[in-house]
């Protein structure tokens, strides 16, 4: 397993695979390399390019070092697209799409952005719904209730509760409630859930956002505005296309941006 060392000394696990220009993917909350979507993502775009995928810090087999920071996890971005020659475009979806933007705003050696579905909510105007879920979320894990702080992620991203009670009952859970910590730290990212316009001011290369045709009108009204923001960017809608995008629908939109 290839590691990286990030400046803070956090240990950070990689995989490369395929030829051709730096991809980088960064996953969003609660997934990582053996549990999210970026590996299948990965097959269908290494003949085209070197595509990186990462654990980010506090999952699967990366570590972690408190204090959290946005600052880290920029650091550790910027540290695997030193490994992969000193520039790469950058993919990410939902919080991970934030973290990608607030490196991209930092001057990461980032050429290319791609961006599904920014969860920038408050601009959908539910800022009250926002403050309160951050609110319950650090009570749930000061408090070390690991596994409801997840089951709460999961009701505010939609999920029923009877599904989440249902799903508490499967092997799998002790997965997640293992990385609910980093709950709180895409949390941060998303700066209250607004686009930080101060940060896509800055960004001036080349840029995508992305949405499915049918996702949540909050969803696919965030990627507007986060396309809106950024002086680049152009905005794309994936026809039948969830927050769950299937990885053969996005691949052929992400070879051709950054292909182009």
């Amino acid at each position: 397993m290839p590691v990286i060392t990030s400046p803070d000394g956090t240990v950070i696990a990689y995989d490369r695979a395929g030829s051709g220009p730096a991809l980088v993917l960064v996953d969003g909350a609660m997934c990582y390399r053996a549990a999210g979507p970026m590996r299948p993502l990965a097959a269908l775009l290494e003949n085209t390019f070197t595509v990186y995928t990462y654990d980010r810090r506090g999952r699967g087999e990366s570590s972690d070092t408190p204090p959290y920071a946005v600052a880290r996890e920029i650091e550790d971005l910027q540290a695997l697209i030193a490994q992969a020659g000193g520039d790469a475009y950058v993919y990410g979806i939902s919080s991970g799409a934030a973290l990608a933007l607030t490196a991209a705003a930092a001057g990461s050696g980032i050429t290319k952005l791609a961006l599904y579905e920014p969860p920038f909510m408050a601009a959908t105007g539910d800022t009250d719904q926002i403050t309160e879920y951050t609110k319950q979320l650090h009570e749930l894990l000061d408090a070390d209730r690991k596994g409801d702080a997840v089951a709460l992620f999961m009701m505010r991203v939609g999920m029923p509760a009877q599904a989440v009670d249902n799903f508490r009952a499967q092997p799998g859970w002790a997965t997640l409630e293992a990385i609910a910590l980093t709950l709180a730290y895409d949390d941060e990212i998303l700066t209250g859930g607004r686009v930080p316009r101060d940060l896509t001011a800055k960004i001036t290369i080349p840029a995508i956002v992305l949405a499915g045709g049918a996702s949540p009108q909050s969803l696919q009204q965030a990627a507007k505005a986060t396309a809106n923001a950024l002086p680049t960017a152009e905005h794309q809608t994936i026809p039948d296309q969830t927050h769950d995008v299937a990885p053969d629908k996005l691949a052929p939109a992400l070879t051709e941006f950054f292909g182009a």
